[in-house]
């Protein structure tokens, strides 16, 4: 599944799965708990391949930042919780996205980021970043 279905909801825990579309908004799954809510058009919804890290130079689309995540951990886990300080989130997240923007970027944003690779990783919904790798092997081959 590609992050394109994969949505975050201001004021719900969790990330949400898309399951259909509705007039007046969408019905969306928990990927925590498998529920399925009807979300409408007046909530705040982010989907997930929209989100960008700001870095000096550019914005990083968040796949690219899960895969660097994916890469570091070699498919696994992070190695920091959510829950530790700001200085290890913060210590680990420059490990990993070395120029991104200490000024722009919150502690908050990287709990975020950590607790959604987690998130997608436990429900091993971190396939699509070995698919984009054999998708542009394959168009160069063209």
């Amino acid at each position: 599944m590609s992050l394109e279905k994969v949505l975050s909801i201001s004021g719900k825990p969790g990330l949400y799965k898309l399951i259909t579309q509705t007039r007046g908004g969408f019905v969306a799954e928990s990927l925590i708990d498998k529920k399925r809510l009807s979300v409408g058009i007046q909530n705040n919804v982010s989907i997930l391949s929209e989100i960008a890290i700001y870095t000096l130079a550019e914005e990083v689309p968040l796949k690219d930042v899960f895969k660097k995540i994916k890469d570091k951990e070699n498919g696994g886990e992070t190695s920091v919780k959510p829950k530790d300080s700001k200085d290890k989130l913060e210590e680990y997240f420059f490990d990993v996205l070395p120029d991104y923007d200490e000024d722009r970027v919150y502690a908050s944003d990287i709990k975020k980021v950590i607790q959604w690779y987690n998130l997608l990783q436990k429900h091993d919904m971190l396939n699509f970043l070995d698919d984009t790798e054999e998708s542009d092997v394959s168009d160069e081959e063209e």
